[in-house]
């Protein structure tokens, strides 16, 4: 049996921990190795063929300190990887630019498995500001087996490599699930000022959102706020627009968060009648899963995949959110959804250069 290390954004976010999901069913035959929080076997419980190693146990911790004695660097991580026989690193916005990117980079390059193929997988990259990063990342990208972008754009900044494609996102390549639509929506929230760009706005986009819900419900719904992420603090996000809303309309709204809880996450958006997503990944699921989407822009990389799968419905950005006519996002619920018929074969491309390695 083949083994396999798996490199991922591990901060129990729903888009990343879905990622992990996907590749970890694909291949059953094979055993994955993760090196995360101990919690995530709760998460991945189901999953028999992936290794949690619990990377903030007391153990774990223990060694990695006295490895390090013996040689700066060294650890469980590299010491376990070195006896896997490819590595993956899969994720979305896995290669943004963020201070200390110098330091970031070192890392990556240590990801690497002296010998063994290293393979890239559902990434975009940037957004990036220096040249000097693009640089550098394109002579990393250079040393990879293969690298299978999400987005066009991130393609064409490297499309002159050989080993470097593109394909639609791996979340359209989870099972579709067919269950009664109830008469709900499901807003995906986040908070917008832990991103410096969008510094001030917490408010107004909060406030905005607040108006979402009381709209939907005087139309008859039930309105679900969802969080995808704890670390990046949508739960106070949640919490912050329900202390707004009045008392006559918390009967009909309720909060939801994703830690590990991954199948009834699931279940939710495949169950409600509508998605408003300021989450990248609560667009995709609300299009995998069929449903009306209506995006809510804080990164390009929403933009880009909107013009990739030519969604023609209504969006709006995080930073124009204030002028929105939450009249006009009722009325696209009911006409926006999309034939994702040749999207959802295009993301099997993502495992196209794994399955060679995988399944021969």
């Amino acid at each position: 049996m083949k083994k396999v290390m798996i490199y991922a954004y591990t901060k129990f976010n729903l888009g990343d921990d879905l990622f992990i999901k996907v590749l970890c069913e694909r291949y059953p035959n094979v055993k994955f190795v993760l090196y995360a929080p101990k919690e995530y076997k709760f998460v991945f419980n189901q999953i028999n063929n992936l290794q949690v190693i619990p990377s903030n146990s007391f153990i774990i911790r223990f060694i990695n300190l006295a490895l390090r004695q013996i040689r700066k660097g060294l650890s469980i991580r590299q010491f376990v990887a070195n006896r896997c026989n490819a590595a993956v690193y899969i994720g979305g916005s896995i290669f943004m630019q963020q201070d200390n990117w110098q330091q970031t980079l070192r890392k990556k390059e240590k990801m690497k498995i002296k010998n063994k193929p290293f393979y890239v997988i559902g990434a975009n990259f940037g957004p990036y500001q220096d040249e000097e990063f693009y640089v550098q990342y394109k002579e990393l990208f250079k040393t990879y087996t293969d690298i299978c972008f999400r987005e066009e754009y991130s393609y064409n900044l490297f499309n002159d490599l050989e080993n470097v494609r593109v394909a639609n996102d791996v979340i359209f390549n989870l099972k579709s699930q067919k269950k009664l639509s109830r008469k709900n929506i499901v807003i995906s929230v986040i908070k917008p000022s832990i991103r410096k760009e969008f510094k001030g706005i917490d408010e107004i986009y909060y406030q905005k959102i607040k108006e979402l819900s009381i709209y939907f419900i005087d139309k008859g719904y039930e309105v679900i706020l969802m969080s995808f992420c704890e670390y990046e603090e949508d739960n106070e996000a949640v919490e912050e627009i329900l202390r707004t809303i009045p008392k006559k309309y918390s009967n009909c709204i309720t909060k939801h968060f994703y830690k590990y809880n991954l199948d009834e996450t699931l279940t939710k958006i495949t169950t409600t009648s509508f998605v408003i997503a300021t989450r990248f990944h609560a667009m995709i699921l609300g299009w995998v899963y069929n449903k009306p989407v209506f995006p809510i822009i804080y990164s390009k990389k929403m933009t880009n995949d909107i013009k990739d799968i030519s969604f023609s419905g209504l969006y709006t950005e995080i930073k124009k959110i204030n002028t929105l006519d939450v009249s006009q996002v009722y009325e696209n619920m009911k006409k926006n959804k999309i034939d994702l018929t040749k999207h959802l074969i295009d993301a099997e491309k993502q495992f196209e250069k794994l399955d060679e390695f995988l399944l021969n």
